[in-house]
């Protein structure tokens, strides 16, 4: 079985309406440290962003994050990391963050979260990447999204379903075994 090296975590830098989106964040942090797998993320100490890296620290984990200049006053960076990769722009971010993970985690998030993942769905579409995607959909919160994604194959947008590039768990212990499994189907 394929060791999990990186997680990515894409998520808000706000906490969200619920505080069911920060306990999330909290208990995938948590889970991914005790599964010893880096968590690599955009940087931040505030919203889902600060909760998940502060989570996993605690729990003994390692955290990458992987923050833009320009964003560094504004989503204020957190001190505590084990490593803090500075980027000059958005897009290097995302390369950055992109590979150095095995996997991509995406909980509750605005803008930023959609245009991360998209990204990365959009990537294994065109084959260039082969690595999980897993939402934690949290109270329905990704439902009219997924919603969305049926649209555009139902539409013939899509060369075949999305929901193939996607695993959706509503539990965040879910969340690694959802990884896992994904990696050993690929592997087969």
């Amino acid at each position: 079985m394929h060791k999990l090296i990186g997680v990515c975590v894409f998520c808000g830098s706000s906490e969200g309406s619920d505080p069911a989106y920060s306990q999330a964040a909290k208990a995938l942090g948590r889970h991914i440290a005790e599964a010893k797998a880096k968590l690599i993320y955009g940087g931040a100490s505030i919203g889902l962003m600060g909760d998940v890296a502060r989570a996993a620290l605690d729990a003994g984990g390692e955290v990458i994050g992987i923050i833009p200049q320009f964003l560094r006053s504004r989503e204020i960076e957190l001190s505590s990391l084990t490593e803090l990769v500075i980027t000059p722009n958005m897009h290097e971010r995302k390369e950055r963050m992109h590979s150095q993970s095995d996997a991509f985690v995406v909980l509750p998030g605005g803008l930023g979260t959609l245009e991360e993942v998209l990204e990365a769905m959009t990537w294994a579409q065109l084959g260039l990447h082969k690595k999980p995607i897993v939402f934690v959909n949290i109270k329905g919160f990704w439902d009219p999204l997924f919603a969305t994604f049926d649209r555009v194959h139902t539409h013939n947008f899509a060369r075949y379903g999305l929901r193939e590039l996607y695993t959706s768990v509503s539990r965040v212990e879910d969340t690694l075994p959802a990884i896992m499994n994904f990696r050993r189907q690929a592997a087969e």
